[in-house]
């Protein structure tokens, strides 16, 4: 005798029932392709959160469905979605392609940083002196790639830790920039799953970052030269910004808080430290700076990267780890951020760019597919920490010269 077919459970019927393991349903509503969502469940979970997402998205799997766990009203919220996700293997010959391109470029950028030949003003015949001296690059080009490969690799470690599928870094080459690169990106081809491993994939880079960075400074501080400032600068003369941490790793090495200041012009040194980080001003002619080497060029380069992905703003790892802290209200100090940018602007014209970079691009947060699970106390303390680092490693005016940023 065959079984008809009026008989057989009906999708609606095979959802609810899987939902109904892990959410004591009390209401459901059911969507559409048009209205982007097949059913929403409302309830309170069973257990913990973060297991009742595992079990229901193993068990949605067959049917190519995928959950979102949301709050909504203080009620705990099961939307299913059609489809999961299936990604297709990235070309890693793109990625080394682009690794080689941005060696060359590096080791261009040191080669040109740490130039003392003849200097011809014809272009081309300049740019043919530094190529055939690119060796002498070396030293700029492993510091900064090294950091670089530990700040991506941070992240992508922690994506295939967490079985998130990721793409091998992309570097972005840049020869005619100051370091030769304008960094890397990975990219996740698929939403963390929660909050706990948006936070471990967002601060695992910056952490990374400096682990390398921190020593590289070191080493290229104590291997730069303390020189007397002349009284006045010739064209191009530029001072690398200070951030907090910079300011006492140059302490630590040196001895002196730098640029020493022939004079505080009858300041209290503390007001004109405080007037300087902030502004840049006044320049510190006559007084004593530390000539940084081309290792410590890149070490003051890999606090700066780490500081501008820690803006606390859209995709950057900053703003995951504000979103994983403050969940949607983190889009409230969007508004904030980009004032104090275009306020900065004023002292350092780069960071009109990175207002408008943000405010075209960086309004939209990552948002896992389980909103419920919340960080537990450790994490917490991870991103508040990363945040704090966030501080001590910003420059208000990352470039300083005699005529304005």
């Amino acid at each position: 005798m065959s079984i008809s077919e009026s008989t057989l459970p009906q999708p609606e019927e095979i959802l609810a029932r899987l939902v109904g393991r892990v959410l004591r349903i009390e209401d459901t509503t059911w969507g559409s392709s048009k209205q982007g969502y097949l059913a929403r469940f409302r309830g309170e979970l069973y257990g913990d959160s973060q297991t009742a997402y595992d079990q229901l998205a193993e068990a949605l799997r067959p049917y190519d469905v995928t959950p979102l766990f949301r709050l909504e009203e203080e009620r705990h919220t099961v939307i299913l979605l059609e489809g999961t996700n299936h990604t297709t293997p990235s070309n890693p010959w793109v990625n080394l392609g682009l690794f080689i391109l941005t060696l060359l470029s590096v080791l261009f950028a040191g080669a040109m940083y740490g130039y003392d030949g003849p200097v011809s003003g014809n272009f081309l015949e300049d740019i043919m002196h530094v190529l055939a001296n690119l060796a002498t690059g070396w030293p700029f080009a492993a510091s900064m790639l090294g950091i670089l490969l530990a700040h991506e690799f941070g992240h992508y470690l922690a994506a295939r830790y967490h079985k998130t599928d990721v793409t091998l870094p992309y570097f972005i080459p840049f020869p005619l920039s100051p370091f030769g690169t304008m960094g890397a990106a990975i990219r996740l081809k698929e939403p963390p799953k929660n909050k706990r491993i948006l936070l471990d994939i967002g601060v695992a880079g910056p952490l990374a970052g400096l682990v390398v960075a921190i020593p590289v400074l070191l080493i290229g501080l104590s291997t730069s030269e303390v020189h007397q400032l002349p009284e006045i600068f010739p064209p191009g003369q530029a001072f690398e910004g200070n951030s907090i941490l910079y300011l006492g790793i140059k302490f630590l090495v040196t001895g002196k808080w730098l640029p020493e200041p022939a004079s505080f012009g009858g300041l209290n040194p503390f007001i004109y430290w405080v007037r300087y980080f902030f502004t840049g001003l006044p320049l510190p002619q006559g007084g004593i700076d530390v000539t940084l080497n081309s290792v410590a060029w890149a070490g003051w380069a890999g606090l700066l990267v780490t500081a501008l992905n820690l803006i606390p703003a859209g995709q950057l790892d900053g703003g995951h780890l504000i979103y994983v802290l403050l969940g949607r209200k983190a889009r409230r100090l969007m508004p904030f951020i980009l004032g104090a940018l275009l306020l900065l602007g004023l002292v350092w014209s780069g960071w009109w760019l990175w207002a408008f970079l943000i405010f075209m691009l960086g309004r939209a947060y990552a948002e896992p597919l389980d909103q419920i699970t919340p960080l537990d106390s450790r994490r917490k303390a991870i991103a508040s920490f990363g945040l704090i680092i966030f501080i001590f490693v910003f420059s208000p005016v990352p470039l300083i010269t005699p005529f304005g940023g």
